[in-house]
């Protein structure tokens, strides 16, 4: 089954048959089916729910099949919100660099659609958590329990697009003012124009973002993802 994108099918399988070596190999499947939903269509905050929500219950269905022990599969699943995480990250990347080329042309942040954007930066992480567990309400059991356990483990460390969120607003607001002081006001008229269609640019960049990584990745990489 397809939905938003995502094919349901091959994560639930992915989950039913995944063994407790294969966590990472996990997290980046979940990270690429993350992304590939949010590249999908505008990067709203609804569009953002829908693709983590459609995730989260498909990984339910499967690991719901797993015959593994209850300490693996907790393993499996927070590699699961890891790999939704870093999905995340790359979409509030994405806002940033947005974002920054109106800072650059001269919009101000309290303009209404310029503070829109950064509330939704800021309520990423909450969006995350909320989302997901309230998907996994519907499950029962051993699977609701490993659910409830991995994602108070990952609200107790925090997020990475938490972090990078946070930090973007301060970025961004200070680069604002910086901006205001230098009476910096051109190219203001053609960034508001650019915000009616802000969800679509950051669409845009996150693909490209994700394009350049993927190159980098076919050149050799950095070798941060083994760990």
């Amino acid at each position: 089954m397809i939905k938003l994108g995502i094919d349901q099918d091959a994560v639930v399988k992915m989950f039913a048959e995944a063994s407790a070596q294969q966590g990472e190999v996990l997290r980046k499947f979940v990270n690429d089916v993350m992304l590939k939903a949010l590249q999908g269509r505008e990067l709203t905050l609804a569009n953002v729910r829908s693709a983590l929500e459609t995730v989260t219950q498909a990984a339910s269905t499967g690991a719901a099949k797993n015959a593994l022990p209850a300490a693996d599969l907790r393993g499996l699943l927070a590699k699961a919100l890891a790999g939704m995480d870093a999905a995340l990250l790359q979409a509030v990347q994405a806002h940033r660099t947005a974002l920054q080329q109106f800072v650059d042309q001269g919009a101000a942040l309290q303009e209404p659609q310029m503070k829109d954007a950064l509330a939704n930066i800021e309520k990423m992480e909450d969006v995350f958590f909320t989302t997901v567990s309230k998907t996994a309400q519907d499950t029962e059991g051993a699977l609701r329990a490993a659910w409830e356990q991995v994602l108070t483990a990952m609200k107790d460390k925090g997020t990475a697009t938490g972090a990078q969120a946070a930090a973007s607003v301060e970025q961004l607001m200070t680069q604002a003012q910086a901006a205001l002081r230098a009476g910096r006001s051109a190219g203001l008229r053609s960034a508001q124009a650019m915000m009616e269609n802000y969800a679509t640019l950051v669409s845009g960049v996150l693909i490209g973002m994700s394009q350049t990584l993927g190159a980098g990745r076919e050149g050799g990489g950095t070798g941060q993802d083994k760990k």
